[in-house]
């Protein structure tokens, strides 16, 4: 079927909540992805931070394979061990506690928001402006942008927004009121921004002083992206209460998980949340195969230095505000959209434009020196 076949057909059958490329993908290998006709196209976005080890990595492929002619799901009424041993590496990768799984980023942070409020009977929860938490009912409430909320009011009452960075600001909205303080460490849907690490130590503060957690959103700048396993551990070390993760957790299929600090492991209690679907073997099984390639100290660091060599030749070429850590940059251009439709349609280079003035890169951390010039090359032909 041709793109505008399937164009056709979408308009139809598809609710029309996205705004799609004029290309349909068929295959992927590394860092390449084919459409229909065998085009290549070099992917620097990775499924928006998901394909950390690369498309049909063939470990990966092994392990939900076997995993599928094995078992794929039996819900959360019976025990698997996957997700037992997969809660288990996670926890013990960073804050000790139990770990509730989910399907997606945004149910993630559903679970931090209602363990907050189950801390905190009727608590508040600081939020920072640019922050984007997700677009489900609890996560678009954290989520400060009138676009995006306006059209779904009334939202989830209790959200307290401050500036991304004043942290004095943010010392003065938490109190005894307080149930969380959240935040991404590097805010993704809103242009790659790094939240100042005084910021991040004000509300460590904070939160310890009034009782409150410190919810840190992992979703994107997690598993590896920004040259550390979690992006906390990189920022000057301020520990979170609870963290948020997905994406790139499953490698392509749909986790997340919601992770506590031992303190707060038994604030939900049984009944309290849960889901169907929510860790399930295959997924698990799919977890355990990238954190096999991706949590590794070498690994990382040579994502880190990978990340170094793609920053210093984005600013060779001329471009401005290049920013980020680790294989998580954006740079700015006076038409975003733009550029990452002209970067796809004439260089064959998938890019994002998470807004009007920026480009995101979030190549597969499995890049390879070669590809991160090649890239570097088609992007100095768009300018």
């Amino acid at each position: 079927m041709s793109v505008a076949r399937l164009a056709e057909v979408e308009r139809d059958f598809v609710m029309s909540t996205y705004a799609r490329a004029p290309v349909e993908f068929v295959r992927g290998e590394g860092s390449w992805l084919f459409d229909a006709d065998g085009g290549e196209y070099l992917d620097f976005l990775a499924g928006v931070s998901v394909a950390q080890i690369g498309h049909a990595h063939p470990a990966w492929v092994e392990a939900v394979a076997e995993q599928a002619a094995r078992l794929a799901h039996v819900s959360n009424l019976f025990y698997t061990e996957p997700q037992v041993r997969l809660a288990e590496r996670l926890s013990r990768g960073s804050l000790g506690g139990p770990v509730f799984f989910c399907n997606s980023g945004a149910e993630a942070n559903e679970c931090a928001i209602k363990l907050a409020r189950r801390h905190r009977a009727g608590g508040e929860i600081v939020v920072l402006t640019d922050a984007f938490h997700g677009r489900t009912m609890g996560a678009l409430s954290a989520t400060p942008s009138p676009a995006k909320q306006e059209p779904f009011a009334p939202l989830v009452p209790g959200f307290v927004v401050v500036p991304r960075d004043d942290p004095d600001a943010l010392r003065a909205a938490v109190g005894p009121r307080t149930a969380a303080v959240m935040i991404e460490p590097i805010q993704g849907e809103t242009g790659i921004n790094p939240v100042p690490p005084e910021v991040l130590s004000a509300a460590r503060e904070a939160c310890s002083a009034h009782g409150a957690l410190l919810v840190l959103d992992e979703i994107q700048c997690g598993m590896g992206r920004t040259g550390t396993m979690w992006a906390w551990q990189g920022l000057g070390g301020v520990e979170p209460d609870v963290m948020t993760a997905a994406k790139g957790l499953g490698g392509g299929v749909p986790i997340g998980a919601c992770i506590t600090s031992p303190a707060y492991g038994e604030v939900l209690r049984p009944g309290d949340h849960g889901s169907t679907f929510a860790g399930g073997p295959l997924v698990a099984a799919a977890a355990h195969a990238v954190l096999d390639v991706v949590d590794d100290a070498g690994f990382l660091a040579e994502a880190t230095r990978k990340g170094e060599v793609l920053a210093d030749g984005l600013r060779d070429l001329g471009l401005p505000g290049v920013r980020g850590r680790g294989l998580m940059l954006a740079f700015d251009v006076p038409d975003g959209p733009a550029f990452a439709r002209r970067a796809l349609i004439e260089q064959r280079l998938v890019v994002n434009a998470p807004t009007p003035g920026s480009v995101r890169l979030l190549p597969p951390l499995t890049v390879t020196p070669g590809e991160i010039a090649e890239a570097l090359r088609r992007i100095g032909a768009l300018l």
